[in-house]
């Protein structure tokens, strides 16, 4: 592998995890743990509700650290399940989630809402485009490791 390609990965390694580290530090000024603010922004991006499995799915996070963090959010009067199949489940807002919602996800979505509109169409559309390509090629290429 050649020295430009792996100064460009680390480049590429490193905002990576430097946008990890900033939407952390949000989680954290919200008043937030990752794991609930990861949860309620799944729940506001998708409506009211989402499915316990597209949480999982959309956010990154395990089944089980998923599980826990609804657990601490029911105690909470945030969120509660909803049974909407014999095995699955929704995860719904209470009307103290929902405020909660507007101080925080709602807040982050909107930042990254604007953002994007500041972009020009075009940049959007390329970023996304380069985006989707490297994950499609990062998958295939790990399947093929295995």
């Amino acid at each position: 592998m050649s020295e430009l390609i792996l100064k460009k990965l680390k480049r590429y390694n490193y905002l990576i995890g430097e946008t990890e580290a900033t939407y952390h530090e949000i989680s954290l000024k919200l008043g937030l743990s990752d794991s609930a603010m990861k949860i309620l922004y799944a729940i506001c991006d998708n409506g009211k509700s989402c499915l316990l499995q597209e949480i999982c799915r959309s956010s990154g996070m395990s089944k089980q650290t998923v599980n826990s963090a609804i657990r601490k959010l029911e105690n909470e009067g945030i969120v509660y399940l909803e049974n909407v199949g014999q095995k699955a489940k929704n995860v719904c807002l209470t009307e103290s989630g929902k405020e909660l919602v507007q101080k925080t996800a709602l807040r982050v979505i909107e930042i990254e809402n604007s953002i994007f509109e500041s972009w020009r169409e075009e940049d959007v559309e390329f970023y996304l485009r380069l985006t989707e390509q490297y994950l499609v090629d990062l998958k295939r290429k790990i399947e093929e490791l295995l």
